[in-house]
């Protein structure tokens, strides 16, 4: 197994797309001691943020906000963190870009996890028409909603590269397709990608980031399931004879990532692409396939997809109800009675996003703090306020949404 076959087309200085990958919407301060790279730059503007933060308390599969040993969001971009940049390092890409992509990826999640997202979905459709799905979701937030304060303390965008935001919109890994290639057109990531998954990433390190997110999540969703339950001894031993193990080896995170990180360090090629053997592809489609029978779609969740379902869309009616064409705030704060934190947290996130002369006294302070993208003007279209409660809301956490219907409840 050859090392550093990836070398010449990895994303570093000698690679003749370089300056586009690197490409910011606007320059960043740039220290006469900076010691990092830009990619290094984004994987600590990423780190410091608000919404990598959250994801401690954001549902993977398993919602269990009290338990230390559920693999939470957070935990699984370190899982595709780690499985990316082994596979990175040993190929001879980028591992800088390849672990910001990873860290990056999830920004945007929805709380409780798949199902809050498919619960927000319909209510984006039914409100303005399209499709929420978490991807673009990521990029939107990294793009628009994230702020980091300055060296002077003004809150502003992340303002991330290229390279790092093409990742993140092209992580999608729920198509059976285990060999993949980058593609050769720097589009307009915001205005043309349409679908989860339509475009492959822009650099091989971004394809690397795309099939480590589903090893990662298969083989440690497996683990939680084994612990929580889920999971018989018949199960088992299905899984095992998928997964091939030898007669003494168990089924855990690490014997299911392990060979199929080698597998593809084996069989990737800047010709072929990031790809698995044929024999471990059909392994992992087969992996998937067990988990969404036994785990997924098991009948146990169907508790917390209805919790999640009524927790969501209570908050969700609660903030659409609020809404007054000739005084937003007013009417929030009439509210706030009601509901304080909610409303109360609720008007100081708009305040960062609407145009300071189109706010109350109180909040014009924020606004002016906030040298960001004011992407809700002035709030007089009711379909932008619409967004912005789609925006608050997938910026939860799980606990955060319990805190707030809690308080919608104990009237």
């Amino acid at each position: 197994m050859k090392r550093n076959t990836f070398y010449e087309v990895s994303a570093r200085e000698h690679n003749p797309n370089y300056e586009k990958l690197i490409k910011r919407e606007n320059p960043i301060f740039q220290s006469q001691t900076e010691l990092r790279t830009p990619f290094e730059r984004d994987y600590t503007r990423i780190l410091h943020s608000t919404a990598f933060r959250r994801l401690k308390h954001k549902t993977q599969v398993f919602y269990n906000i009290e338990s230390d040993h559920i693999c939470t969001r957070m935990e699984h971009v370190w899982h595709v963190e780690s499985v990316s940049c082994t596979i990175a390092k040993w190929l001879g890409l980028n591992d800088e870009l390849t672990r910001t992509i990873s860290i990056g990826h999830d920004l945007g999640h929805a709380p409780f996890g798949h199902y809050g997202e498919s619960v927000i979905n319909k209510l984006h459709l039914a409100h303005l028409g399209r499709k929420f799905w978490h991807e673009r979701n990521s990029l939107y937030f990294v793009d628009n909603v994230e702020l980091l304060p300055d060296r002077n303390n003004n809150e502003k965008n992340l303002n991330l590269t290229y390279a790092v935001r093409d990742g993140i919109i092209s992580h999608c890994g729920e198509k059976d397709i285990n060999q993949i290639m980058p593609r050769s057109e720097f589009i307009d990531l915001e205005r043309d990608f349409n679908l989860p998954g339509e475009y492959n990433p822009a650099t091989y390190e971004g394809c690397v980031v795309k099939i480590s997110d589903k090893i990662a999540y298969v083989g440690r969703d497996i683990e939680d399931a084994i612990n929580l339950g889920f999971l018989t001894e018949s199960n088992l031993k299905e899984l095992s004879k998928i997964v091939k193990l030898n007669e003494n080896s168990v089924v855990n995170t690490s014997t299911i990532m392990s060979n199929m990180i080698v597998d593809i360090c084996e069989s990737s090629s800047p010709e072929k692409g990031i790809c698995l053997s044929e024999e471990m592809s059909d392994t992992l489609n087969k992996i998937k396939k067990f988990n969404y029978k036994y785990i997924y779609d098991n009948e146990r969740f169907n508790s917390f997809k209805k919790y999640a379902e009524m927790i969501l869309n209570d908050i969700f009616e609660i903030l659409y109800n609020a809404y007054s064409e000739d005084n937003l705030f007013a009417s929030l704060k009439a509210k706030s009675k009601k509901y304080p934190t909610l409303m109360n947290e609720f008007r100081g996130f708009l305040a960062k996003y609407t145009d300071i002369n189109n706010l109350p006294p109180k909040y014009q302070p924020i606004s002016q703090n906030c040298l960001n993208h004011k992407i809700y003007a002035n709030l007089s279209d009711k379909k932008v306020y619409v967004q912005a409660i789609f925006d608050y809301i997938a910026g939860m956490t799980d606990r955060y949404c319990v805190k707030v219907f809690n308080e919608l409840i104990n009237y």
